[in-house]
C-alpha cells in the first residue's frame, strides 16, 4: 500500500474536486480532514462512512482511507508531524502535551466526523478560515505565533469531541458528562499510574470507592482497569509504530517497574513482546 511522506512539520492543503485522485493509502503524519463543502463517502480502514459539508476527520499515520465523491467538494487538510508538536514555539503547559497524548494517542475514527454539534463545527470553521490567512500571508514569527495559537484550540476542541464520541450520544445526561471527564482525565494521566490508582479517583471525582467501578462500567460497557490498561497499551502500540524510543524508553515513560512487567503485559494482549511488534510491523512497511 502507498505511504505518502511529509518531511516538513506542519502544512496546509487547501483543493477542491469532482473525483478522487490518490490510490489507497497511509502518510507518515497525521492529518486533520476539514469538508469545507460537497458531499459522499469517506472508506477509512475498511469502513464506509458518510461525509458532508462542515465533517471533521482525524488520521494517524497507520489508518488508510481514500474518497468516493458525489458531489463536487473542497478540502482542507492539515498535516503535522509529532515534530511540529515538540517544537519549542508550541505550549509547554502540562495540560496541552496531556491533551495532545490524548489526541495521538486515541483510536481516530468510530463513527464518522469527529465534531457532530453545529456550534462547533461553526466554531472550528472560523478558526480554520483565520489560520488559512495567516498560513497564506505568513511572513516571521508573529504569523507562527498566531497559527499555533490557533492549532492549540482546534486541537482542544477536537480532543472534547473525541471524548464524547466514546459515548452513546442518544443516552447523554449529567451522569454521563461525569464519565467524559473521567475518560479524559485518564488520557490526561495515563504516564502517571499514582495518579490512576482509584484512590486517587474517588477523591478527584468525588464518589465512593465500591460505586467507582460499577459506575463506570455502567456507563462504558467495560471495567475502569480493562479501560485504563486498554488505554495504555494502544499508546505503547503507538509508540512502537511512531517513534524511535527504546522499549527501556517506553517502559521508563509509562512506569513499568521494569521490562519484564512491559513485556508479559504487551504479549498478553498482543502475542509478542513489543521488540518482536515492532520488528514485525517495520518488515510490513519494507514490503
Amino acid at each position: 500500500m502507498k505511504r505518502y511522506i511529509q518531511y516538513e512539520p506542519f502544512n496546509i492543503y487547501l483543493f477542491d474536486t469532482d473525483a478522487w485522485q490518490h490510490p489507497v493509502h497511509r502518510h507518515s503524519y497525521f492529518e486533520i480532514i476539514f469538508i469545507r463543502s460537497g458531499c459522499g463517502l469517506h472508506v477509512i480502514n475498511g469502513s464506509v462512512l458518510l461525509y458532508t459539508a462542515g465533517d471533521v476527520f482525524l488520521l494517524g499515520p497507520e489508518d488508510y482511507h481514500y474518497f468516493e465523491i458525489r458531489e463536487h467538494t473542497t478540502f482542507c487538510y492539515i498535516r503535522f508531524t509529532e515534530v511540529y508538536i515538540k517544537e519549542p514555539a508550541m505550549p509547554r503547559v502540562p495540560e496541552w502535551q496531556r491533551t495532545i497524548e490524548f489526541i495521538l494517542s486515541s483510536p481516530y475514527q468510530r463513527n464518522g466526523t469527529i465534531v457532530t454539534e453545529a456550534g462547533e463545527k461553526e466554531q472550528l470553521d472560523r478558526l480554520l478560515t483565520v489560520l488559512l490567512y495567516e498560513y497564506g500571508n505568513r511572513q516571521g514569527n508573529s504569523n507562527e505565533i498566531i497559527m499555533n495559537g490557533l492549532m492549540k484550540a482546534m486541537l482542544g476542541i477536537l480532543a472534547r469531541n473525541m471524548v464524547r464520541q466514546n459515548l452513546d450520544e442518544k443516552a447523554k445526561t449529567k451522569r454521563s458528562r461525569l464519565v467524559e471527564d473521567i475518560m479524559l482525565y485518564i488520557g490526561q494521566h495515563i504516564f502517571e499510574p499514582d495518579a490512576l490508582r482509584k484512590e486517587r479517583l474517588v477523591e478527584r471525582f468525588h464518589l465512593s470507592l465500591n460505586y467507582l467501578g460499577i459506575y463506570f462500567k455502567k456507563e462504558t460497557g467495560e471495567t475502569l482497569q480493562h479501560y485504563i490498561q486498554r488505554y495504555r497499551l494502544k499508546m505503547i502500540e503507538s509508540r512502537l509504530l511512531t517513534s524511535e524510543m527504546s522499549i527501556s524508553q517506553i517502559t521508563h515513560e509509562f512506569g513499568f517497574t521494569d521490562g519484564s512487567h512491559l513485556n508479559k503485559l504487551f504479549k498478553k494482549h498482543y502475542g509478542v513482546s513489543p521488540g518482536e511488534y515492532r520488528a514485525r510491523q517495520a518488515a510490513g512497511k519494507a514490503t
